[in-house]
């Protein structure tokens, strides 16, 4: 009777599968977050607002890609920010050393040498087994002092940039920033990758269920390297980013981000236990994060109203994930028993 009862229930409309998605419940939020302000302050909403705003999110928004496919494989990657930081100095100094360089060579040596960090933390969690947290935990330290003795209480400025970057930090396309197209390109590319190749469904199904995954022929310990390497080449992309829209750098760039980045994820709906979410809904995550901030400056709040949504928005999450994952357990449990 109950198989014939489920069998016979009308399934969920449209609009209701829609709303059970993360991913529209935060559309919504951020539109009322947007409406809202932009009520008591219309010029919250103007377009040198809005751009200052997207610009603002590029960086973490970047970083976020590659957090969430550790997050995905049920780790973490706590020396993002590290890596943000020494990859933006480096590459200003090498901008100094060659005034003529490329950009797109400073992009790639970015790339390279966050991927050759990436790979330092994914040796130590794939093959020395050491728990991600506890890894990435000690080479964020390891890397920011490698930062601070190579930038030896130094800063490079906005003078010492060739213009050519500076103008490709500050241009746009069709009122769009360069910034913010490129960081639309990483995540859009990564989230194809993620959504409809095998390579990409692999992060799931090693997060979801590691042995599992390991019996089905995936090389769980390779897959789990190249997670790594992937999310420092896009922090090392991001600090040469950081770069151009900054300008100024010192040894103490991008402290911190780290767990904005997370957060960010998280809120939107990557689960920390691995397996479950998606780019966009990440993408969305930290947008709202970044929108919520620009909302309270706006609004004239204390700055410490911020740090406490943000932590408030990420119990909220993690919350809603157990609660999920309960919820999916015991529906699995009951279509098991007889």
């Amino acid at each position: 009777m109950t198989q014939l009862a489920e069998a016979s229930a009308p399934a969920p409309g449209l609009l209701a599968r829609l709303l059970a998605r993360r991913e529209v419940s935060l559309v919504l939020i951020l539109l009322v977050v947007l409406l809202g302000t932009a009520a008591i302050n219309p010029r919250f909403l103007g377009a040198g607002s809005v751009r200052d705003l997207l610009l603002n999110v590029t960086i973490i928004a970047l970083v976020v890609v590659g957090q969430t496919i550790v997050l995905l494989m049920k780790h973490v990657d706590l020396s993002v920010s590290s890596t943000v930081g020494l990859t933006a100095f480096l590459s200003g100094a090498l901008f100094i050393a060659h005034p003529g360089l490329p950009i797109p060579l400073a992009l790639l040596f970015g790339v390279v040498l966050g991927a050759a960090l990436g790979a330092v933390n994914g040796l130590l969690v794939a093959y020395g087994r050491v728990p991600a947290l506890v890894a990435t935990l000690g080479t964020l330290y390891v890397f920011r002092g490698i930062t601070y003795a190579v930038v030896h209480g130094g800063q490079i400025n906005a003078a010492n940039l060739p213009p050519a970057f500076l103008s490709f930090a500050t241009g746009s396309v069709l009122g769009v920033p360069n910034l913010v197209l490129l960081v639309l390109v990483v995540m859009i590319l990564f989230g194809i990758y993620l959504g409809s190749y095998r390579g990409g469904r692999e992060y799931y199904a090693v997060g979801s269920n590691a042995e599992a995954a390991t019996l089905a022929g995936i090389n769980v310990t390779r897959r789990t390297l190249t997670g790594f390497v992937i999310s420092g080449a896009i922090a090392g992309l991001a600090g040469v980013l950081y770069l151009a829209r900054y300008g100024t750098v010192d040894a103490s760039a991008g402290t911190g981000l780290e767990l904005q980045v997370i957060a960010a994820a998280v809120v939107g709906g990557v689960s920390i236990n691995g397996g479950v979410g998606t780019l966009f809904g990440a993408g969305i995550g930290a947008l709202l994060l970044g929108v919520m901030g620009s909302a309270l400056v706006t609004l004239r709040a204390p700055s410490f109203y911020q740090q406490a949504i943000q932590g408030a928005l990420l119990l909220l999450a993690i919350s809603i994930d157990i609660v999920v994952s309960r919820r999916t357990a015991r529906r699995l449990g009951q279509r098991r028993t007889p």
